[in-house]
């Protein structure tokens, strides 16, 4: 793996982080639904301004297959994760979100679109205990309810972690921004029914009229188009690396903007995470790339 596509997981694993903690505010004010919907509604016209820019064109002729797959990559994991915002703290769902790669990694391998190896296990159980120790999560009492989100994110993580081979068929066929505009597309037919029942109900602020914006600009739109174009050039599993990097990129982000203290475990979690990227994404920086045969005169 180039350091070119490197840096683009860990851009995006930073993006990615800073979505659960918006998650975990405006999910109860809004209510799930709505905010699914309306992250949807604002992703679709970011990847359609986008696919006007470049000339591109909706994939009508695959509509059958995206429409299915849309269900497991964006609708499920999108309502899922909000409902599970409203019961768990942000960092729990972070946490709960890493076990898309395992997922992912049986799920390519079943599928044949990638192969289970033991640096890849070495790397998935590295990423995890990295993210323990930077994590470092407090007491929850196992109510109904957070057994409840619980659930709701490991099955989003569940159907994020199995769609990410079937997208990567799709991506040898269609472009990667066609792909994204499509499956925010269907997903938001498929979640307006709820979205706009739930309407009333819901209690809209100014800052949560800004993170609808950003998760469906940025955290959704552009994000998603970004990993489909990672997706196309490696596997699926180290498409998913950027799983790992998402808790410790929120508990930076609450750093930042929040005040929050970094626990000890940052640094040597920081250090497992990358390296349990690293394993399963083959990205080795000291490895010298073989030189070109001269050419002949």
């Amino acid at each position: 793996m180039s350091f070119k596509i490197f840096a683009q997981l860990l851009a995006l694993s930073a993006l990615w982080g800073a979505a659960f903690p918006m998650m975990r505010i405006a999910s109860p004010l809004l209510g799930p639904s709505v905010l699914s919907w309306l992250r949807l509604v604002v992703a679709v016209l970011t990847l359609s301004l986008l696919m006007r820019a470049v000339g591109q064109r909706w994939p009508w002729k695959d509509w059958r297959e995206l429409a299915g797959l849309s269900l497991l990559a964006v609708a499920f994991p999108f309502f899922l994760f909000s409902w599970a915002a409203v019961k768990l703290p942000a960092g729990y769902i972070a946490l709960l979100n890493t076990t898309a790669v395992v997922f992912g990694t049986l799920a390519s391998a079943w599928l044949k679109e990638d192969v289970l190896t033991f640096r890849k296990l070495l790397g998935c159980a590295s990423g995890f205990l990295g993210v323990a120790l930077i994590v470092q999560l407090g007491p929850v009492h196992p109510t109904p309810a957070v057994w409840a989100g619980t659930a709701a994110a490991v099955l989003a993580s569940f159907c994020f972690g199995f769609s990410t081979p079937l997208m990567k068929r799709a991506t040898r066929r269609l472009e990667p921004l066609a792909i994204a505009g499509a499956l925010h597309a269907c997903s938001l037919l498929y979640l307006m029914p709820i979205g706009v029942w739930d309407l009333p109900q819901a209690h809209f602020t100014p800052a949560v009229w800004l993170i609808v914006l950003a998760l469906g600009s940025v955290n959704s739109g552009l994000a998603f188009w970004v990993h489909l174009r990672i997706l196309r050039n490696v596997t699926p599993v180290a498409a998913m690396s950027p799983m790992f990097l998402v808790p410790m990129f929120g508990v930076i982000w609450g750093s930042i903007f929040l005040d929050e203290k970094l626990g000890p475990g940052i640094y040597l979690g920081g250090t497992l995470v990358l390296l349990g990227a690293a394993l399963v994404t083959g990205f080795n920086p000291v490895r010298r790339r073989p030189h070109a045969p001269p050419q002949a005169p």
